[in-house]
């Protein structure tokens, strides 16, 4: 796999100097024993199992047993428009999505079947990545009694204000380098909406936002296996988080400083948000230097801060 540094000119110390240098360098840091245990991988929008392959490849190469999902509207569940396969661009734009009427909830009752199915000598972590956090949000709401640790790969923690899309209306947002990308009314389409065969010019601004440490040739096959439409009930579904439930659980957040999709401003108002929320049950922190997309630009270091979790 290519080796390369990863620079950010934030100007923001990691939680530890390993993960603020390059992917060799972590990688050859001594690891810590650690006793197996069980890694719930959930993608972001759009996004499906097949993106977390190298997470689940080198976390089982730890001794790990990892199970990486298709939340629904995603992946192989995934249902397309008729007009996603023509040339029209117009006509897949204006197409009222068949994945319309898919819910934040039917995403949270995969997840809590799967994470009844794997209990074991210790509950499982539960990893969620930029739209899958607020998808873990509803799961630790629900069933707390099933999660071990909910981790947010910067990941939305939407407890304080509201539906995830209530974050994306913030000053703290206002730097996101998404313009472009979303096609259609959502109000009428029913689901956010991308083009992942789209022209030249359109991959070079997905890439942009969510794969710019990526080399282009490696992008491409991530970008490829998109599904166009997030079904909008993620986007604009509460969680309905509690202090008792989904407050009482041990929970990660790793930051991602040059992430340009989720600013690092909008991670860390989310941390300080829920800290402030359940002072006593406060996010373990930790840095990694890249985009928003680690699993494809960083899986060894990313690998490594979570097989060292609390």
């Amino acid at each position: 796999m290519r080796r390369r540094q990863f620079f950010t000119n934030l100007g923001l110390a990691a939680g530890a100097a390993a993960l603020t240098t390059t992917h060799q360098a972590h990688a050859a840091a001594p690891v810590p024993a650690t006793a197996p245990r069980t890694y719930v991988l959930i993608h972001g929008a759009w996004h499906s199992a097949l993106h977390w392959a190298r997470i689940v490849r080198l976390l089982s190469a730890r001794g790990h047993r990892v199970v990486a999902l298709d939340l629904p509207g995603h992946g192989l569940s995934a249902r397309f428009p008729r007009a996603y396969l023509g040339a029209d661009r117009a006509a897949f734009a204006a197409e009222v999505s068949p994945q319309k009427d898919l819910r934040l909830d039917d995403a949270a009752d995969l997840v809590i079947a799967a994470l009844r199915e794997l209990q074991g000598p210790s509950r499982p972590i539960v990893v969620g990545h930029s739209m899958g956090g607020t998808v873990i949000t509803r799961v630790g709401e629900r069933a707390p009694e099933l999660v071990g640790r909910l981790v947010y790969l910067t990941a939305y923690c939407p407890v304080r204000r509201g539906p995830t899309s209530a974050y994306g209306e913030l000053p703290e947002a206002r730097h996101a380098k998404v313009d472009g990308l979303m096609l259609g009314d959502p109000g009428k389409t029913g689901v956010v909406r991308i083009d992942p065969r789209g022209d030249a010019n359109y991959r070079a601004l997905l890439r942009a936002g969510f794969y710019h440490d990526v080399p282009e040739d490696e992008f491409l096959a991530f970008a490829l296996a998109l599904t166009p439409d997030l079904p909008l009930g993620y986007w604009t579904t509460d969680v309905g988080a509690t202090k008792e439930r989904w407050g009482s659980l041990p929970r990660t957040f790793i930051r991602c400083t040059d992430d340009r999709a989720l600013p690092l401003a909008l991670q860390d108002l989310m941390i300080r948000e829920a800290d402030a929320w359940t002072p006593t049950h406060r996010f373990d922190r930790k840095t990694l230097k890249t985009s928003h997309s680690p699993f494809a630009s960083a899986p060894e270091a990313l690998t490594a801060l979570l097989h060292e979790l609390p």
